[in-house]
């Protein structure tokens, strides 16, 4: 954060994160300071938390929203509301389903994998835990259509428009509020789903009745009926009812002043309008900020291989950028249903600093989550009628957080309440003693984080030796020490703003909008059809760069400012993996047979970097299997602090602010506290201390120190090994 006497600051770019506890802010201006903001998230109407997340922020500029909106470039969004309708089931019903007739039970039975997916690892492992998520769409709301087009796209029974009519009417008379059309393999050829649609709209105009028919093939058309019905049933259930709320954070900034774009964070990682056809893509751009984030920082700062890290109040989410790239996923579930929603590949736990702490009686251990008090904190926060214990309650207990200064004073928290629950419904169920079942608490939490971040290393073939760690959220600098200690990894990263560093990746992000298409393109060994896959990737291409061209001019953006971006996806013939190639470097208005080499000689090269002990074999011929084109639009960036390093390691005596006692390994230690903003660059904290900010706290256990380089960037290490 900005520490220097300029008087005044001219905002010119905000991004936010509204998480499930708390909405954080990043704030940077005409000269690439930055500011921080953090206020608690008001789900019933973000817009509070969000005018309230921004005020705080600028408040350390001496401003306020409503007095910088007009200097503004653009504000981006990222958050969690609609996972979080559909994880809590507070979504909106009444969808109406067309399916291809036979197929009505697929929404209701999912695949095979959709019943083990999102359950413990262990579940899992040792098949104990079988279980189908509760159907979005009742039974009686799906109806089957006879129509057949094969999986190359050409139809071989013709539709009944008779069973059209007849579900049409049924579902209006039923009530519903969209009706969602999904036929097995419209992805190759959409003219039975439009037919539906056609006929649907004749028997509105005769019923006068407005009811919106969606349909797959327009929304998302790849391979896969059973994630794409689901996903265009998540847009019905889930996301259409949160355009409202983007709507209204929107046009609560418009009111104070705001005259440059809104945006929001896609999970793939460009920025869209809230007005675009599809929102499902920003399902879960909250978490996935601080990935695009980790990447920016990755490529300012020469890093080839970073794993993230984000310590939020509800979860505990981590990804792996290698080579200065991170992974994308189409076969992501959320809530167990499976999506074809491209995502950056994301792996996460139940264990935030929100989790609620219970004794098992059947194993007379201590479970942690998976609920969580979320923004109420826990038994300690004075203002909050939580009466089960938590993560933050317990390192409330040990000392390592100010009981004055949580969240810069807004929440004032009580230990002596902390104690109590943990004691009552923890320690004394267990006969143990409060202060070690605190300890006890993050041992438990920590060493699960530290086993997901092995586990997604080591489980890619990798080891945490060639990768450096950077934590963040508002939990990560006070547990970094704790789950990054079992592990050996190059370095260990604490941005100074961490606490909003998924905001900050908000911030980093292009304004972007991409189209995917399911292929089924066999090209043989000896590239004999290379020209004429070239063609047809040429067609595809030049489609969906039209899309991004609309989309743009949609949102003003004039579409010769647009950058196409297109890429492939391939596999060897009968593989079961495919692989992301960019074609951005081959294309040039169209594609010839040696472009299709060269772009199968990148393939290669991807396989052998992500595959590196799996055989080859290009004798089988490539198949290419889905067109991919993103159109991009640059859009302002922040830039990494750069300050002179001083010649003192000892931070400056204004930024001492006493000492305190906390607990770690087992005993007392009296642990300097310091204020993080007056830390100069080439300071060194070393432990045991405690750096404290509004808007997080960095513990530095005994044994450890954190030097702070010129950048704003801590790095933890240990000094006692």
């Amino acid at each position: 954060m900005s520490t220097d006497d300029q008087p005044e600051h001219e905002p010119r770019l905000l991004a936010l994160d509204t998480g499930g506890t708390m909405t954080d802010s990043f704030i940077v201006d005409e000269e690439a300071n930055y500011t921080v903001g953090k206020a608690q998230t008001t789900p019933d109407d973000e817009a509070v938390g969000v005018r309230d997340s921004f005020d705080n922020g600028l408040g350390y500029w001496g401003t306020s929203f409503s007095e910088s909106a007009a200097s503004l470039d653009g504000v981006v969004y990222a958050g969690t509301a609609m996972l979080n309708r559909l994880l809590e089931r507070e979504g909106e019903g009444d969808i109406g389903v067309i399916t291809t007739g036979g197929f009505e039970d697929h929404h209701r039975m999912g695949r095979a994998i959709q019943s083990w997916a999102d359950l413990s690892y262990a579940g899992r492992l040792h098949a104990r835990e079988h279980e189908h998520p509760e159907p979005i769409v009742p039974r009686e709301n799906i109806k089957g259509v006879r129509e057949r087009v094969n999986m190359l796209g050409v139809p071989v029974v013709n539709i009944y428009e008779d069973e059209i009519r007849e579900a049409v009417h049924d579902l209006l008379d039923r009530d519903v509020r969209v009706i969602c059309v999904c036929m097995i393999f419209s992805y190759a050829n959409q003219s039975h789903e439009q037919k539906v649609k056609e006929i649907a709209e004749e028997i509105k105009d005769e019923r006068d009745d407005d009811t919106p028919v969606w349909l797959s093939s327009e929304q998302n058309p790849v391979r896969g009926e059973t994630p794409r019905l689901n996903t265009l049933v998540l847009e019905a259930y889930a996301v259409e009812p949160s355009r409202e709320q983007l709507y209204s954070i929107e046009d609560s900034l418009e009111a104070e002043g705001l005259d440059s774009p809104f945006r929001v964070l896609t999970s793939s990682g460009g920025t869209i309008s809230p007005d675009h056809d599809w929102l499902v893509e920003t399902m879960l751009s909250g978490p996935i900020g601080g990935v695009f984030g980790g990447e920016f920082l990755a490529d300012e700062l020469g890093i080839d291989n970073l794993v993230c890290s984000d310590v939020g109040g509800t979860s505990f989410d981590v990804a792996m950028i290698t080579e200065g790239h991170y992974p994308t996923r189409w076969d992501q579930s959320l809530a167990q249903f499976l999506t074809n929603i491209p995502m950056t590949a994301l792996d996460s736990i139940g264990s935030g600093t929100g989790s609620y702490l219970r004794v098992d009686r059947a194993s007379n251990r201590i479970e942690v989550g998976p609920d969580s008090a979320g923004y109420l904190v826990g038994v300690s926060n004075e203002d909050a009628d939580v009466t089960t214990p938590t993560v933050t309650d317990c390192t409330a207990l040990l000392g390592y957080i100010n009981p004055d200064f949580f969240l810069g004073g807004d929440i004032p928290i009580d230990v002596d309440a902390a104690r109590d629950a943990i004691d009552d419904q923890l320690a004394s169920p267990l006969d143990e003693d409060p202060i070690e079942t605190a300890r006890g608490v993050l041992d438990v939490v920590e060493r699960d984080m530290a086993n997901e971040l092995r586990s997604m290393v080591l489980g890619l073939g990798y080891s945490p030796e060639n990768y450096s760690l950077i934590s963040y959220g508002g939990g990560g600098p006070l547990h970094a020490a704790g789950y990054s200690q079992p592990l050996d990894f190059q370095d260990v990263l604490i941005p100074d703003w961490a606490a909003a560093f998924s905001a900050f990746g908000c911030a980093c992000a292009d304004a972007a909008y991409r189209y995917d298409q399911s292929l089924d393109v066999i090209l043989q060994p000896d590239f004999s059809n290379a020209a004429a896959v070239a063609d047809q990737l040429t067609e595809v291409f030049e489609d969906v760069r039209e899309q991004a061209a609309e989309a743009f001019r949609r949102d003003d953006i004039d579409p010769a400012d647009m950058a196409f971006e297109p890429s492939i996806r391939a596999q060897y013939t009968g593989m079961l993996d495919d692989l992301e190639v960019s074609a951005a470097e081959v294309w040039d208005g169209g594609l010839d047979g040696d472009d299709v080499e060269r772009l199968i000689e990148k393939f290669e090269e991807e396989f052998g970097r992500v595959f590196q002990r799996a055989a080859r074999s290009p004798e089988n011929g490539y198949q290419i299997t889905v067109a991919i084109g993103e159109g991009v639009a640059p859009s302002p960036k922040p830039e990494l602090p750069n300050e002179d390093p001083v010649s003192t390691e000892t931070p400056p005596e204004e930024a001492h602010k006493g000492t305190r006692d906390i607990y770690w390994d087992g005993d007392w230690h009296e642990a300097d506290i310091w204020r993080m903003d007056p830390i100069q660059a080439g300071n060194v904290v070393e432990g045991p201390a405690v750096t404290e900010a509004p808007a997080t706290t960095m513990l530095v256990p005994p044994g450890f120190e954190a030097p702070l380089d010129e950048n704003r960037i801590y790095h933890l290490q240990q000094t006692d090994t």
